[in-house]
């Protein structure tokens, strides 16, 4: 990657803190993401951090939040969030979601749903020109129950739009399929380009079927989207 989209990256990342962090706001959820660096790394740089609390999505958001100086809480203790900040995998033309590529979907899902306000932090390639599947041909993250990753796999076969699905594996130095913070497996599955108005749809499908703990499908969750363009301008995405 260039020099000047990971400034681009970074001056995005800045740009949302800045613009979106109040002095009101105890309460911080840092999600996790190569761009989500720049956002601890900026909070760490506030002269008032100590002021408020930072509720990590997963391990490499702990070690952020602590790296940066930052004070450390859990959604366990805050289930109410000021602010959250948190990359994406791809965003769509109405800020719909999927994330999940570095298998942090529950936690993140979770972190977002308590927030009053979502806050997303990427670089161009992940913004669609209109949906999702257009730009991450990867498939969609779903977080399954070990026991059940079969039977998952079996079900998606029968859902709209439906192309293929594996069990995402750890490839050199991890034998056998991801786990997850929360010991879970993880399936992607491809369902090709999806419609902005069937996003909900699919994900309340997927959550549905027995053994599926949480999709990285993200609707109507989104405040407004930061994105670091190749030529280091940053655009701003709302509804």
């Amino acid at each position: 990657m260039s020099s000047l989209v990971e400034q681009s990256k970074k001056l995005a990342a800045y740009k949302a803190v800045d613009e979106n962090l109040k002095d009101s706001h105890s309460v911080v959820g840092v999600g996790s993401g190569s761009t989500v660096v720049y956002v601890a790394e900026r909070l760490g740089q506030l002269e008032h951090k100590s002021s408020f609390v930072c509720i990590p999505t997963g391990f490499q958001s702990k070690e952020l939040i602590l790296s940066n100086g930052l004070r450390l809480g859990s959604v366990e203790e805050y289930s109410s969030i000021d602010i959250a900040f948190d990359g994406a995998d791809e965003i769509d033309s109405q800020l719909n979601l999927i994330k999940g590529g570095g298998a942090c979907l529950m936690q993140e899902k979770l972190v977002a749903s308590c927030s009053k306000q979502l806050f997303i932090v990427a670089d161009y390639r992940k913004r669609s020109p209109e949906k999702l599947g257009h730009a991450w041909r990867q498939g969609v993250p779903i977080e399954v129950v070990p026991a059940a990753y079969n039977k998952v796999l079996n079900d998606l076969k029968n859902l709209e739009g439906y192309k293929s699905a594996k069990v995402r594996y750890g490839g050199t130095f991890k034998a056998g399929p991801v786990v997850t913070d929360n010991s879970m497996f993880i399936i992607d599955a491809d369902f090709g380009e999806i419609p902005v108005e069937k996003v909900s749809t699919l994900h309340s499908q997927i959550k549905g079927l027995v053994g599926v703990l949480e999709t990285g499908l993200f609707a109507n969750m989104t405040t407004a989207a930061y994105i670091g363009n190749e030529d280091g301008s940053v655009a701003t995405l709302t509804l």
